[in-house]
């Protein structure tokens, strides 16, 4: 549904600084110097090379952290963290309804259940009181995504994690350098977990690191994520069950360059995002997005918002009219939320046999419903997604606000 006389001329014709490629990424020489590095030195593995350690280093500092621990993806960070707690299988562990698979495929890599709580409406983050009704005596864990740079309500949910005695887990993988009341966030639960795939506000292509204070925590994630070798002794002995998730000395150089970059990133998209939604306010029917209170969003997406009673057109109508104006929104992030997916649907784990679902330490029939969480129903149906790009200039965000101010006056009521 459009109005033929909204497409006559195109606001944009070429697309925005896009995080897919050099238009939107902060790639330059000096990680063309270290890769040179590592090419030369010919030590592309992290034992014997030097940038993996650096990067550690460098990022734990950043972070204000005892200890950081690269890895090779978001998805082993969080599976890390899991393997770091060691919990018993068939224990669940709570986490939100809208992310990516990889906050909860290393749930199931563990052989425990993932459970989901609602969300707050204004923000996207966890509702607390949804997650205290959740809790039952197999609660091992709590994952705290901090969706699109939006930080958690992080004193509510510490506060449920101390009451019931469980360790809180962030996954800032989109959320470098966002703030909590002062405190950047994955470093206020018991391991924080971030990712450096392409998309994020920084990257070496894939790749990701956690961070704690705690000591034993942070042996058993460097032991976990290197097959649970602690390389030493006469015999090759493995002290537990892990994986092989050592990031390599080129992902390292890269990701070396890229901590000297993300705060300026941040900055700048925190500049992009303040012009957005200052000129976005201003169009009636607009809702553009809230920041908590006491917070520093760090903007990976701009999610937004319209009145329904304000237009004629639906939010997914909504977002491909603006797109058709070169400027692409998208509608419902996900889609659905994550735990109506196929595998947990269909439980589609190891084989045929369901498990951890199946598993007799579980002891519970556990299926879910589109309606066990009907805030991120209702969220998911209104969410329009835009851009948030470093490198946007001032015409780019001009073309943007141009383009959603022209479908937003053709199809006002």
């Amino acid at each position: 549904m459009s109005d033929p006389a909204v497409n006559v001329e195109k606001v944009r014709t070429t697309p925005l600084p896009n995080v897919s490629d050099i238009s939107g990424r902060m790639f330059g020489e000096q990680e063309l110097v270290n890769l040179t590095e590592v090419i030369q030195t010919g030590k592309l593995f992290r034992f014997g090379g030097k940038f993996v350690q650096q990067f550690e280093e460098d990022f734990a500092a950043m972070m204000g952290m005892k200890h950081a621990v690269a890895i090779t993806s978001g998805t082993a960070a969080i599976h890390t963290a899991l393997g770091a707690l060691n919990c018993d299988v068939a224990q669940e562990m709570i986490t939100t309804p809208i992310t990516d698979m990889g906050t909860v495929a290393p749930i199931l890599l563990q052989n425990c259940i993932p459970i989901f709580a609602d969300l707050e409406l204004d923000y996207f983050d966890l509702l607390p009181e949804s997650i205290e009704s959740r809790i039952t005596e197999k609660t091992q864990a709590i994952i705290v995504v901090h969706l699109f740079g939006q930080p958690a309500n992080m004193d509510a949910i510490l506060a449920l994690g101390k009451k019931y005695k469980i360790p809180v887990i962030e996954d800032c993988c989109q959320a470098y350098l966002a703030k909590y009341k002062g405190n950047l966030v994955g470093t206020m639960g018991a391991i924080g977990c971030f990712s450096l795939q392409q998309s994020k506000h920084m990257s070496s292509g894939d790749g990701g690191i956690i961070v704690t204070n705690d000591d034993e925590l942070a042996r058993r994630a460097r032991l976990f994520a290197d097959k649970g070798w602690p390389r030493g002794g006469d015999v090759r002995q493995y002290g537990f069950l892990g994986l092989n998730y050592r990031m390599n000395e080129l992902t390292g150089a890269v990701a070396v360059a890229q901590v000297g970059k993300v705060e300026g990133i941040v900055n700048n998209r925190r500049r992009n995002a303040e012009a957005i939604t200052e000129r976005l306010s201003s169009i009636p029917g607009i809702i553009t997005p809230k920041v908590r209170e006491g917070c520093e969003h760090s903007w990976w997406l701009y999610p937004f918002m319209i009145d329904d009673d304000a237009f004629s057109l639906t939010p997914k109508e909504f977002a491909a009219a603006v797109s058709a104006q070169g400027v692409g929104v998208g509608h419902g992030y996900i889609g659905q939320p994550i735990y109506m997916c196929q595998i947990l649907q269909e439980k589609a784990t190891y084989g045929k046999s369901q498990c951890p679902f199946s598993c007799p330490h579980y002891g519970k029939e556990l299926n879910y419903m589109p309606e066990d969480c009907p805030n991120t129903l209702e969220i998911l149906r209104r969410l329009l997604i835009l851009p948030c790009n470093e490198l946007f200039t001032e015409k780019d965000i001009d073309d943007i606000v141009t383009a959603v101010t022209k479908v937003a006056k053709a199809h006002a009521k």
